[in-house]
């Protein structure tokens, strides 16, 4: 498996160190684990995209079924959310 090496501020390592029981590298290896799998899940299709699947697969023609121009702004609403969530937590 391979290595990280992370740099800490002395006080971080000094709390660290007053709880030799933990096994540090665990902690650090779970939180990176559910930070990616967070960030994997803003980073899905657009809901755009993913409300015509669901409508190839009930039968509709895309092209008849074409969203009003409200259905537009709200699904770039949740896309430009979408977008701050990541950018979020990338932070």
């Amino acid at each position: 498996m391979p290595n990280l090496t992370v740099s800490l501020p002395e006080d971080l390592r000094r709390r660290m160190r007053a709880h030799p029981e933990i096994r540090w590298s665990e902690v650090v290896r779970r939180a990176i684990e559910e930070y990616l799998d967070r960030l994997e899940l803003v980073e899905e299709e657009p809901i755009v995209s993913l409300a015509d699947r669901v409508r190839e697969l009930e039968g509709y023609d895309p092209e008849a079924d074409k969203p009003t121009a409200g259905e537009r702004d709200v699904a770039d609403d949740l896309e430009r959310a979408r977008v701050n969530r990541l950018e979020e937590l990338e932070r």
